[in-house]
């Protein structure tokens, strides 16, 4: 039979509202993934049941301390997560060459995962960097926020978003509007991530001034992009053409970084997507990195991740 005890931990320095979460709900979740009881009294923590299980959510538990000391939001998935992964992983995004610090954002951005922290480690290393991967795993998110970094850090003068609108066709005429009504939709998602990095007011301005450039890919035809940080947005749906004019439009002290997901291509049947194409064709060229994300790295809600694995086993049937 297995021995039953108590173990206790100090939680000094840690919000306990950040690390209890909305109505005890990460506490819940350590208890429903480990089979101890948790309680949080003040500034620590205690774990009873089996020795076995109280071990293994100690490790978690320290690692929730860790990064609720660091100023990180916890939910029950990132508590999912390192009951996943254990401490080790919490102390890797913990480090501090991992962290984005923007002035005057609401919080600090780190990664939550070991996937989104080679991307970022990524992105700080190479000048293109490419991040394949599903839905909910921040591609979008990471990208925009080490661009926002980038440009308020004055490492560039420019911050350019990119995305098809529509499928890669970008077949705008049947919406309603000016062009700007017509691709607005299509953007939207570029402006979410933003708005969630910088203050409204200083986005505002920076837009006006086209220090910040939220535009539709064909926009990027022709132009010599320098000094910029340029993201291209789900780049599955662009062609092997338009990738390449993408790619071309780098000048210097340029950085790019091209995000998206093969599994949600909108090209027709007899267009290879631009995204297959570079992965099979950049490897091995100095400066150009690759990133590759699974649903060990969604962030969204749980059944994100449980969804695009019943996905992927029901194509590999």
């Amino acid at each position: 039979m297995s021995k039953t005890v108590t173990h206790r931990i100090s939680a000094e320095g840690a919000d306990p509202l950040a690390l209890a979460g909305v109505n005890d709900g990460n506490l819940l979740e350590l208890e429903q993934a480990t089979g101890v009881r948790v309680s949080l009294r003040g500034e620590q923590f205690t774990l009873a049941g089996e020795l076995d299980a109280v071990e293994r959510a100690a490790r978690v538990a320290v690692a929730m301390i860790d990064l609720a000391r660091m100023g990180e939001a916890l939910s029950p998935e990132d508590v999912r997560r390192l009951v996943d992964n254990g401490r080790d992983e919490a102390a890797r995004l913990g480090e501090g060459n991992l962290k984005i610090v923007l002035p005057g954002m609401r919080r600090v951005v780190q990664p939550k995962s070991q996937g989104q922290a080679t991307f970022v480690e990524a992105m700080r290393e190479n000048e293109i960097v490419v991040c394949i991967g599903p839905a909910g795993t921040g591609k979008t998110y990471l990208a925009v926020a080490i661009g926002a970094e980038a440009l308020t850090r004055k490492r560039v003068r420019r911050l350019v978003l990119a995305r098809p609108a529509v499928e890669a066709g970008e077949r705008l005429g049947f919406l309603p509007g000016d062009l700007q009504a017509k691709v607005d939709p299509y953007l939207r998602p570029l402006y979410d991530a933003l708005e969630d990095m910088m203050p409204f007011d200083r986005i505002q301005r920076a837009l006006e001034t086209r220090t910040i450039e939220i535009a539709p890919l064909a926009y990027m035809r022709g132009r010599n992009l320098q000094d910029a940080f340029v993201i291209l947005d789900e780049a599955q749906n662009v062609t092997g053409m338009q990738m390449k004019m993408f790619l071309t439009r780098l000048g210097l002290n340029s950085r790019a970084v091209v995000v998206g997901d093969k599994t949600q291509i909108d090209l027709p049947s007899r267009e290879e997507s631009g995204l297959i194409q570079v992965e099979r064709i950049l490897p091995g060229i100095d400066g150009v990195g690759f990133c590759y994300l699974d649903e060990r790295d969604v962030v969204r809600h749980r059944l994100v991740k449980e969804i695009i694995r019943a996905y992927a086993e029901n194509q590999d049937a």
